[in-house]
């Protein structure tokens, strides 16, 4: 399975839509400071988290192989990343 593209960058558009509806103070020069900071801050977080979430959805296949004892062992396994 690969990686799931669609919905990365659904989160991504979710996470700048949502901070782009922040309201300001024309008047309140520190308001707007504070408000744009936390915005970017709520936007960072959820990007993290949604390419957090993207990598995660990828399925790695694995092949193991140990030598030099009596239970050397050989084999392939998937997963997921996490």
């Amino acid at each position: 399975m690969g990686l799931q593209i669609s919905a990365l960058e659904e989160a991504i558009l979710e996470a700048l839509e949502e901070n782009s509806k922040i309201s300001v103070d024309v008047d309140n020069g520190d308001d707007n400071a504070n408000k744009t900071k936390n915005a970017r801050k709520t936007t960072a977080k959820k990007l993290a988290t949604a390419i957090d979430t993207f990598v995660k959805t990828g399925l790695v296949t694995t092949t193991v192989a140990t030598t030099g004892s009596a239970s050397a062992q050989t084999g392939t396994g998937t997963g997921y990343i996490s």
